[in-house]
């Protein structure tokens, strides 16, 4: 059930990962928790996948009647624990993303941004289609990716994770085209529109694709009714 954000990067290492951000990352950071509050507000109860330590529910939580949040790592869960205590409307569970143990069209509105889709190491097709399965009819469905016009700054973010000893070395003759390589083993990837559309096709769903702040690549879907 492990990956690197459940074995290395977790809790506070998590949390010191965001204190390193540029003012062009906190940019992006910014603009896409505002994108989704724009598709969620006023929903009854919405799910964010891989929450982390609990940084975008609470920028969400205000605006929605409920939130969950799932992770992998219990430690990120323990923080989030105390980093979201002064909201009453949030709730945690560890669980894997690709396999949530949540009855289908249990959410108004499900999430999952900053890149999770590559980052959580699991496989793309089920994390999306049971995306589409805990969400309602009508529901709204988000993904993001990172945009290639923030490939330097999101580089150099990560290189000073990496100096800071919260990712392995930069292997700098792998890092290239969207893909950001470590000698540790640490790899995140991107996901671009055209394959957004794909997977998203694949349970039957138009994604609408469109890049926010010239930072993240967005796919939102809203889940169709039967009949």
């Amino acid at each position: 059930m492990g990956n690197y954000y459940a074995d290395r990067l977790f809790g506070s290492k998590l949390q010191q990962v965001y204190d390193l951000v540029s003012p062009r990352i906190r940019q992006y950071l910014d603009a896409e928790t505002s994108y989704v509050i724009e598709n969620v507000q006023g929903a009854s109860r919405v799910l964010e996948l891989g929450c982390g330590y609990g940084r975008a529910m609470g920028e969400v939580a205000p605006h929605v009647a409920r939130i969950v949040g799932n992770d992998i790592s219990r430690g990120s869960l323990d923080l989030a624990t105390s980093y979201l205590r002064r909201f009453r409307n949030c709730d945690l569970v560890r669980m894997d993303a690709s396999r949530p143990a949540f009855r289908e069209g249990t959410f108004d509105a499900v999430f999952c941004i900053q890149n999770g889709i590559s980052a959580f190491g699991r496989n793309r097709h089920e994390l999306v289609a049971e995306a589409v399965r805990v969400a309602r009819e009508g529901g709204v469905v988000l993904f993001s990716s990172y945009s290639p016009r923030i490939w330097t700054d999101r580089l150099d973010w990560f290189r000073a994770q990496s100096e800071a000893g919260l990712l392995g070395e930069i292997d700098e003759s792998q890092t290239r085209d969207g893909t950001i390589v470590c000698k540790d083993g640490f790899r995140s990837t991107t996901v671009e529109g055209i394959e957004f559309r794909a997977l998203f096709a694949e349970v039957g769903l138009a994604a609408t694709v469109c890049e926010v702040d010239g930072s993240s690549v967005f796919a939102r879907v809203v889940k169709k009714g039967r009949g």
